[in-house]
């Protein structure tokens, strides 16, 4: 029976483990942290996962088909087309890679494989569909999440795992890769314990965690970003993987990083649950404006559905003055607004006038901010303004300008959410073939080595279609796995 050793316990580690033991394998499932840190990054996800549809029969497929909302749902069509075009974009409307055509061409039949193995999952009903006139509208290309959110799906894969007889060991760090002859043979963890196994697949996350390394990657200001998801995302991968001869590939100056609110806790502190932690997002801003500590905008907040452009403008924020911006909206925005911007430990501020609202916030140009929200007010008609799809109801003369959803912010009472920068992972990783196996500096693969997830480079380069992340981890999850599983 071949021995597969996997290294990291998030959706990616999970689904490698989960297609390893269908091969027949046997598994041990290396997590470096304790019994809160299991799931990794995927943890702190939605949920959601991207992927290509044709029509609604691919969807309920997926579905449990009983939820009486189901009849009421518009799913629309994503085809595969559609996901290429959404990938090309951030990357600069380049060819996409093997790896990126992979991802779109498996996306469908991998959640099929994780929906018959044992998940569920459901139509995103709050975050990605608007309802009028009795219908869900769905937009962006997102339709479905795990049940449950990242937690449900990585508590749920990880049963499955085990039911499938994967072991999973805690407090287990990799020091080491064993290494026989140009063959990786297994891994040695942090106390001398040595896990022999026919191949190893490395799916331990990026190096968003590490301050040094995204400012040597990134640039000194990225020391000060929060770190959205698990502490242990150190680099660690990219380290063991390099001592046995692996290339890098793709985007290091890059990553994933959205709006958060200046409260983020310290995430280090494992006291709040993991689903609370991911509510200080801030992703709502195609519905007002975001200001700076000068007083101005800075991005078009209406360029695209946020499902393209949140995972860009929390480094945007970075770059303002402080490392801050404040999003304003009005009573028309403010009910459009996820739930997370009403948690108690929210930076919010109410007001029943623009300049009251303005008044409150600490460090604002208050006479560049009033000058700028009348010029926004007096070039926003608001015509034609529908949150679910792109309306194309655009400021006029402004730069930088509102492309969609142009609202004047004239109805109070008014709010203000105060945000900074949070990473979730890194774009730059190994070099990767589209079997899963880890490559060195001549583009042959590292027998025994193989990758998934987030250590994953060259599927994201400047941005990329929310949903995707766990999409790419699950496929490629499941096709290290089940590869490695045939490694002797």
């Amino acid at each position: 029976m071949p021995r597969v050793a996997v290294v990291g316990s998030g959706n990616a580690g999970l689904c490698a483990a989960l297609s390893a033991a269908q091969q027949g394998a046997e598994v041990i499932v290396l997590e470096a942290g304790g019994e809160p840190d299991v799931g990794g990054n995927s943890r702190y996800t939605a949920g959601a996962m991207r992927f290509a549809y044709r029509h609604r029969d691919d969807v309920l497929a997926l579905v449990d088909a009983q939820d009486p909302r189901i009849a009421a749902c518009d799913f629309g069509a994503y085809p595969e087309a559609e996901f290429e075009a959404d990938l090309r974009r951030f990357c600069g409307g380049a060819k996409l890679n093997p790896l990126q055509r992979l991802l779109v061409r498996e996306s469908r039949p991998t959640l099929r494989w994780l929906a018959e193995s044992g998940v569920s999952f459901e139509p995103i009903y709050d975050r990605q569909a608007v309802l009028a006139e009795g219908r869900y509208r769905f937009w962006g290309g997102l339709t479905l999440a795990a049940a449950g959110e990242g937690e449900g799906l990585v508590n749920r894969e990880r049963e499955l795992a085990e039911a499938a007889g994967c072991q999973l060991a805690l407090n287990a760090p990799v020091a080491a890769l064993l290494d026989s002859k140009g063959h990786v043979r297994g891994a040695r963890t942090a106390s001398g314990a040595e896990i022999n196994a026919d191949a190893v697949v490395l799916a331990c996350g990026g190096f968003e965690a590490n301050a040094n390394l995204r400012a040597s990657q990134f640039g000194a200001a990225w020391r000060n970003a929060k770190v959205r998801g698990t502490a242990l995302n150190q680099g660690a991968g990219l380290t063991l993987a390099q001592s046995v001869g692996a290339a890098l590939a793709g985007n290091f100056e890059r990553c994933h990083a959205v709006c958060m609110d200046t409260a983020t806790p310290d995430f280090r502190d494992s006291a709040m649950p993991h689903i609370e932690r991911r509510r200080f997002r801030r992703i709502s801003y195609p519905f007002g404006i975001m200001l700076n500590q000068d007083g101005k905008r800075f991005v078009d907040e209406g360029a695209d559905f946020r499902n393209y452009t949140y995972a860009q403008y929390g480094a945007a924020v970075l770059e303002q003055p402080g490392a801050v911006a404040w999003q304003i909206f009005d009573a028309t925005g403010a009910k459009l607004l996820y739930d997370d911007y009403l948690q108690e430990l929210a930076t919010h501020w109410q007001a029943p006038r623009l300049s009251e609202l303005i008044d409150q916030l600490p460090g604002i140009d208050r006479s560049q901010a009033m000058r700028t929200l009348d010029a926004y007010n007096a070039s926003a008609s608001g015509e034609g303004f529908d949150p679910a799809i792109k309306d194309g109801c655009a400021t006029s003369g402004l730069n930088p300008p509102k492309s969609n959803w142009a609202m004047p912010l004239t109805e109070p009472p008014f709010h203000a959410f105060e945000v900074t920068c949070g990473i979730t992972f890194t774009y730059g990783g190994l070099a990767v073939d589209v079997d899963g196996r880890v490559l060195d500096e001549r583009g042959q693969p590292l027998r025994g080595l193989f990758a998934a997830g987030e250590l994953v480079g060259g599927m994201f380069f400047d941005g990329y279609p929310g949903g995707s992340g766990l999409t790419a981890g699950a496929v490629m999850g499941r096709r290290s796995g089940a590869n490695a599983a045939q490694v002797y």
